[in-house]
């Protein structure tokens, strides 16, 4: 306290500032430099220009995007020489939703630098931002007043045993052991490890501060826990007033109900090479982390390392291309061997930092995609946790927040449901004993479903699949029925009924239409005629006789031989359709073959009792409208299996 109070009375200097910032104590550093600046003079140009743009610098890299946005700009307007003051004003416009002149200012610095991947990702990121904001994803996303407070808090992780996540441990800047901490990087306090738990009802309490000898008056950061939970390995950041302070991995074991005192890992030797950010790997064979180590892509890479056992690790490998840019790729959180999310200010994001999912797909490349609205914001986003296998958990950013602190945000995806249901029955519409649904999708489905009592069946599907389905019964042909479900995200519910055809009746065939006494086919029988094709092929080793019969009106052998000739035009239609002659049977029955009246006739038309055989002798009993209702009843176009092999002949 004494020697803040002697720096404080001494008059600001340009070399302390500058010092200040390259130990990386940059609120400090900030600080100074405003004063300098308030102290110049108009007429300094090149001074001021300076100042300013360091001040913007300083006040960027502690997330004050308003006052590292008017430094840019003073800086600017006394003609600061550094094109890459374009690139800054454009990432802070971005970050403030300001995305027109964000691109404008990536422009004028590509007009220097045209290969520019920052500035290029910039504008692709400030383009596709209003794009995300009017169609945000599924993801619900609220502040966690209980985890929050009037300080900072950030990179929330999930932990516990026996895949039961009532645990969460998150970093504050409002710690009791860091009371009198000033850190020079922030201003704030240091960052201390606090624990959320639940109680009994499943519901989150109050955090509190962990106070175990793990805990030190300097900075800690991300933890992460192998599937033991036994371990945790965790960001520190210890304090040296003479070199550039770095952040570092350590370690801690379980001893108990408290974790012990942290030792440094031996991923690399040197105490210069930044790492940080700790996330092990659910098998626990490799600890990811962030590290600005040799042999990267410019600015923060993921890198990772094999576990070999304790302290011990071999070899260092750089995730990539498809994952790092030249921006910065930080907080990584392994979700299973093949899924990674990470935060990153080079892939085209919202602004500042953005959380994005990389997929890791079958020729060994990462697919990197952006969360979008509202998991990320213009703001910073980042340190993302998950609740096991769900699409919830935790995550940080300073959205909202005009001093740029951060806190900790839920996220939750709504469980989206698709199912197919719907009824299986005979083609009178009456249940089937032993009726099967068997459903066969490209996304690996394979499944065949007894049919309910009731003659239903629901199977549960996924978007953005095609799917074949199939009823069949003892006794019954096969029905056949496509599907592709819709892409969109949301719950969807699909309704197909099928009505399987008996082998041992004839069935009578709907909607064919003939021209009057004459053996033409009209046009809007093909609807009808198409679906016996349909029929056909779904049953490829069926044969079938096509059967059509007249009214009571006419003589025995004129009917006959109409009759025949419509059976005849039918046949003939089929196999101008592609359907074999050999499969196909006509035969014209006229008016020896009256209709006979079967349950579901009988309830539609209750003058006609069930089993009753419309002949012409019944028919002329009735009322002329009763008349003309069996005369259409009798005149119909059927079909009857005849055969069962064939295709296996």
């Amino acid at each position: 306290m004494l020697a803040c109070m002697l720096f404080s009375c001494k008059t600001p200097k340009l070399k302390d500032a500058i010092a200040k910032q390259e130990l990386g104590e940059y609120y400090e550093a900030a600080a100074i430099y405003r004063k300098l600046y308030t102290k110049s003079k108009p007429d300094q140009k090149e001074l001021r220009s300076y100042i300013a743009y360091r001040m913007g610098d300083c006040n960027r890299l502690v997330n004050n995007i308003p006052r590292a946005t008017s430094a840019y700009l003073n800086a600017l307007r006394y003609d600061y020489p550094d094109s890459t003051l374009y690139l800054r004003l454009g990432q802070m416009y971005q970050r403030n939703g300001g995305y027109a002149d964000a691109i404008k200012y990536y422009n004028q610095y590509l007009e220097l630098d045209s290969g520019n991947m920052i500035a290029r990702n910039g504008i692709i990121g400030s383009e596709m931002a209003p794009l995300r904001n009017q169609n945000p994803t599924l993801y619900k996303v609220a502040k966690m007043e209980i985890f929050n407070s009037r300080r900072s808090e950030f990179c929330p992780m999930l932990y516990g045993d026996k895949g039961k996540y009532d645990q969460l441990y998150f970093n504050s800047t409002r710690g009791i052991v860091n009371k009198d901490s000033v850190s020079g990087i922030t201003g704030m306090k240091n960052n201390a490890l606090f624990l959320a738990t639940k109680n009994e009802h499943g519901v989150w309490q109050k955090p509190e501060e962990v106070d175990d000898p793990v805990t030190t008056e300097f900075d800690h950061g991300t933890p992460s826990f192998p599937r033991d939970g036994k371990t945790m390995y965790y960001t520190y950041c210890s304090y040296d007033g003479t070199d550039p302070r770095t952040a570092e991995i350590y370690v801690s074991s379980r001893s108990g109900a408290s974790w012990g005192k942290g030792q440094r890992v031996n991923i690399i030797k040197d105490s210069v090479t930044l790492l940080a950010h700790p996330a092990v790997s659910p098998d626990g064979m490799y600890l990811y982390f962030v590290t600005d180590a040799v042999g990267g892509y410019g600015g923060k890479d993921l890198f990772r390392t094999r576990l070999v056992g304790g302290n011990d690790f071999s070899g260092l490998e750089n995730l990539g291309p498809e994952i790092n840019t030249s921006g910065d790729e930080m907080f990584p959180y392994v979700r299973d061997s093949a899924t990674i999310y990470f935060a990153s200010n080079g892939h085209p994001g919202m602004g500042g930092l953005d959380l994005f999912k990389a997929t890791l797909d079958s020729t060994g490349k990462w697919n990197v995609e952006n969360m979008g609205v509202p998991i990320n914001s213009m703001a910073d986003d980042f340190g993302i946790t998950f609740e096991g296998e769900k699409e919830s958990g935790f995550f940080s950013s300073n959205r909202n927040d005009g001093r740029g602190w951060d806190h900790i945000y839920s996220f939750e995806y709504p469980t989206v449901t698709i199912f197919i249901e719907g009824y299986v029955s005979d083609v009178e519409e009456y249940v089937i004993d032993g009726a099967m649904v068997h459903i066969v999708g490209k996304d690996g489905l394979n499944v065949k479903v007894p049919v309910k009592p009731d003659g239903s069946y629901r199977v549960e599907l996924e978007r953005d699949i095609s799917y074949v389905m199939m009823a069949s019964a003892p006794g019954y042909l096969n029905q056949h029925f496509e599907l592709k479900t819709d892409p969109e995200e949301r719950n969807e519910t699909y309704y197909v009924d099928f009505y399987l055809s008996p082998i041992d009746k004839p069935v009578v065939v709907e909607n064919i239409f003939y021209d009057f006494d004459k053996a033409t086919l009209r046009p809007e029988s093909k609807e009808a005629l198409d679906q016996i094709i349909k029929v056909l092929n779904e049953n490829p080793n069926v044969t079938i006789e096509l059967g059509a019969h007249t009214d009571r009106k006419g003589s025995e052998k004129y009917n006959e031989g109409l009759a025949q000739r419509r059976a005849q035009s039918v046949v003939d239609y089929l196999i101008e359709s592609g359907i074999d002659s050999e499969r196909l049977t006509a035969k014209g029955y006229g008016k020896l073959v009256p209709k006979v009246i079967h349950k579901k006739l009988a309830e539609k038309y209750p003058f006609l009792p069930e089993d009753t055989v419309l002949t012409e002798e019944f028919v002329g009993t009735l009322t002329p409208e009763q008349q003309e209702i069996a005369d259409q009843l009798n005149r119909r176009t059927e079909f009857q299996v005849t055969g069962l092999e064939y295709n296996l002949r």
